[in-house]
Formats: C-alpha cells, sequence, structure tokens
C-alpha cells in the first residue's frame, strides 16, 4: 500500500478523502466509495497503486480525442475500482470488481515501467483511461509527472468527478482530458451514476479555464437520457460556457453490466442529437460506435472540407497543415 494523497485526519481515528466530489469520511479499517483507498490506523492509503489491471496500445481515437495529436498512439492504463457506479458500464468487470467482489487484482507495473512502456512502443502520450483515474490519482500523478520530463503528454478519461484540488494537483502535467458529461439531470446522475451533476460541470468549467484540451462524451440510452430537451441541454452547456469549438462525442449505447435488458440506442437518436449540436453553433459534434457514418470525421467549419476522414478509429484523410484546413486556410481548434 501507499498512503495516499490529498485527505486529511478528522480525529477519533476518521479520514476525509479529497480527491472526488464524494469527499468520503473513511472509518477505520474502511474503504471509501472506490473500494480502493482505505483508512488503516488513522491514515488513507491506496491499494492499487503501480497495480495494472489493463495496460493497452490504443490509437488516441479509441479515448475518444478526435482534436489531440490524432492518427498517433496512446499506452492506456487502469487499475481497478471507480468512485461510480454506472449501471450501463461498459468495463464493469475491472470498474466494480473492488465494490461488488472486494477484490485488488492487477500486476505490477510502476510509474517508471508505464512510461519505458510507452517510449518502447512509440507512444506520444499516455491515458489513465477505462477505469476512473481520480481513484489511482497517486499512479497516476507520478507516471505523468514522469512522463511530462520525457516530452510526452497526458490524458484523463475521466468522469470529472475530481475536487478542484485533484484538479489543481495534476495541472502541471495532465494537457488533455475526455470528460463523460453523461446526462443533464440530477436524477440521472443519482439513480443511474451514483454522483451528483454540478461537480462535472464545475470540473469542465475549470478544465477549459486552465488550458487543458476538452473534448466531452456523453453515452445515449434509451429511455434514461435521450431526450432532445435533455441533449440540446448538453449542446447548450458546451457551447455557452465551454466554448463552440469544444468537441462533443455522441456515442450509441450496447445493452451492457446492469442494463442488459435495454435497447442499442437507434441511430436515428444518435444523428438527430449530432444535428441538434451543429444547430446550437457547436463546430464538431461527432458520432460514436456508428462506424462508417459522416459523423465521424472533422469537418472545416469555415469551408465544410473534410480536414480528417475516419472510419472507426482509423485516420484515412488528413488535410491539416499547420493546424489549418488546408483548402481556405481556416485554423481548426485543437492540438496537431
Amino acid at each position: 500500500m501507499k498512503e495516499a494523497m490529498l485527505y486529511e485526519k478528522m480525529g477519533e481515528g476518521n479520514v476525509r478523502c479529497n480527491l472526488c466530489s464524494h469527499r468520503c469520511l473513511i472509518h477505520e479499517g474502511e474503504t471509501g466509495i472506490c473500494g480502493v483507498r482505505e483508512n488503516t490506523d488513522g491514515a488513507l492509503y491506496t491499494h492499487v497503486y503501480g497495480k495494472a489491471i489493463s495496460t493497452n496500445i490504443d490509437p488516441i481515437e479509441k479515448k475518444p480525442l478526435f482534436h489531440f495529436y490524432p492518427g498517433t498512439p496512446i499506452l492506456s492504463i487502469a487499475t481497478v475500482g471507480c468512485n461510480f457506479k454506472c449501471m450501463h458500464c461498459q468495463n464493469f468487470d475491472i470498474s466494480q470488481i473492488s465494490r461488488d467482489k472486494k477484490s485488488i487484482i492487477g500486476r505490477d507495473l510502476i510509474p517508471r515501467q508505464a512510461v519505458a512502456l510507452a517510449e518502447d512502443n512509440g507512444c506520444t502520450s499516455i491515458s489513465y483511461t477505462y477505469t476512473e483515474p481520480t481513484i489511482f490519482f497517486e499512479y497516476a500523478y507520478e507516471t505523468a509527472s514522469l512522463a511530462h520530463r520525457k516530452g510526452m503528454k497526458n490524458v484523463f478519461v475521466t468522469n470529472g468527478y475530481m475536487t478542484e484540488e485533484a484538479l489543481d494537483t495534476i495541472e502541471p502535467y495532465l494537457d488533455a482530458a475526455n470528460v463523460d458529461l453523461k446526462g443533464f439531470s440530477e436524477k440521472f446522475y443519482k439513480t443511474v451514476c451514483g454522483g451528483r451533476l454540478e461537480p462535472v460541470l464545475d470540473t469542465l468549467r475549470r478544465m477549459v479555464a486552465r488550458g487543458i484540451w476538452v473534448e466531452v462524451t456523453t453515452l445515449v440510452i434509451p429511455y434514461y437520457n435521450d431526450s432532445p430537451r435533455e441533449l440540446r441541454s448538453i449542446a447548450e452547456f458546451i457551447h455557452d460556457e465551454l466554448g463552440a469549438s469544444v468537441p462533443w462525442h455522441i456515442s450509441r449505447f450496447h445493452p451492457a453490466y446492469k442494463l442488459t435488458e435495454s435497447v442499442r440506442t437507434p441511430v436515428e437518436t444518435i444523428s438527430e442529437a449530432r444535428r441538434m449540436g451543429l444547430e446550437t453553433g457547436l463546430e464538431y459534434v461527432y458520432t460514436g460506435n456508428v462506424p462508417g457514418d459522416e459523423g465521424e470525421n472533422t469537418f472545416c467549419p469555415s469551408c465544410g472540407q473534410v480536414v480528417i476522414g475516419r472510419y472507426g478509429y482509423h485516420v484515412q484523410k488528413y488535410n491539416i497543415e499547420n493546424s489549418c484546413c488546408n483548402k481556405c486556410g481556416a485554423s481548426i481548434a485543437g492540438e496537431f
């Protein structure tokens, strides 16, 4: 075990974790909601430091990040555990195992080994992903700081439920993030995810204000968060509070975990949500889990040319020069 960062001793052997917005008060011998941070003798320890449950070389488009070094490989690492309990989690077998089965598993991969693995595989960046990076913060922080010194970029794929203190701590090393904005109602967040909406909105605002490159993803689930009103509200929030150039990824749901009886999202729903996003004034709106759809492509917001053509996670066309459309010269938001 490794002593945790960002916690405070509350007296009588209790501690408060200040990594995520649950701010768990943890009694002696107990863990927080995430199931991986334990109060031992009045101090908070993480059980997952250097314990990688998943390590893969991915295309960066899989995060998804479409405007941050597109077409490059990225090392993806994760540990078990999560501070949410999403009923539709696609990675529930690793994210929920610390809660469902009270189990901590993973292979030893300390930060310097993770960075060396990224170097050996020609990766320009490392993503902390699959589960929630906030709950393996110490591991992510030390890996990110080492990667930063090597000139690599660092990416969080996150539910956005981190505290301002956590963001302030990781900010010097965090270059980009894809943040799940899972819905736009407190009811959805409480019932389906086990969290609250407002802390996620606060994280998005703070990341953009700090100059971290942000892309937003919404997984659209039939009968849960697919109303036109809710989807339009997400588009308007991104446009009005984050900026028109912040990409929005609208992904199709496939039944999983505790929502196996649900239906797949109709492609028409995804297409309509994309139309609403563009109508709201967002410059880059994408469809996810719909291979071959035109919404996988990046279009120049000025002349309409396809500046990055994609099929699935693969870049097939690239018409950007010096971060600009090579046809009309308009700037394309992102890092290329």
